[in-house]
């Protein structure tokens, strides 16, 4: 169980799937660049992310909602995030009766073949099933490219590998060291590829070394 000052940003769980190395420059260097894919991503984000809670009938929707979790020391905020009435489930502030939690995670571009995006929705579903003490079985991504929301149940093997991760993001952490470069078909479309430098090591060194620093 983690205490609350040593949670770490939900968001690098996906980083940390896609590439170590561009995790650790985004959260541990605190590098970053823009290109087109994370612009129109920002965008979508911020549509999502209006903050507004919405209520229709036995649906309450949430967005921006602030996520946690001890046991996987995460913290983040959720972009939309709707509590379906329910038989069983959560109770809310203010409603009646009970509330199933059903996290949605809004992506630019269309499904990958990874199980990036996934494994973020599933620690977003690990961390509401703490804080609101109830199953939460399935999720949601919708992909802005193709318009449509995917479905995504959060079976056993998909927690695991998101306990995992988990596992290794604070190792990572903990190390203070940015992984050596792995070129690969990934690197065309990284945010980071002219700062990850693959021959130069660490892009604080390459600085270093660019501004004669020792």
């Amino acid at each position: 169980m983690y205490t609350e000052d040593a949670l770490l940003p939900l968001s690098a769980l996906q980083h940390l799937a896609y590439c170590p190395r561009q995790c650790a420059l985004i959260h541990l260097e605190q590098s970053w660049q823009e290109n087109r894919f994370t612009a129109e991503g920002q965008i979508l984000h911020q549509r999502a992310n209006s903050g507004e809670a919405e209520s229709r009938g036995d649906l309450h929707i949430a967005r921006s909602l602030r996520l946690h979790s001890r046991q996987l020391g995460l913290s983040g905020i959720a972009d939309v995030v709707e509590f379906h009435q329910s038989e069983e489930g959560a109770r809310l502030a203010g409603r009646k009766g009970y509330w199933r939690p059903y996290p949605v995670e809004y992506k630019r571009g269309r499904r990958k073949r990874d199980d990036w995006d996934r494994i973020q929705l599933c620690a977003q579903a690990l961390c509401l099933e703490e804080m609101f003490d109830t199953p939460v079985p399935e999720g949601a991504l919708f992909y802005g490219k193709a318009r449509r929301r995917e479905r995504v149940p959060l079976d056993a093997l998909l927690r695991e590998q998101t306990t995992v991760l988990a596992a290794r993001l604070h190792a990572l952490w903990s190390a203070q060291k940015t992984p050596s470069p792995e070129p690969g078909p990934k690197c065309e479309h990284c945010s980071l590829v002219e700062l990850c430098m693959p021959r130069q090591g660490s892009a604080s060194d390459y600085l270093q070394r660019m501004l004669g620093l020792p």
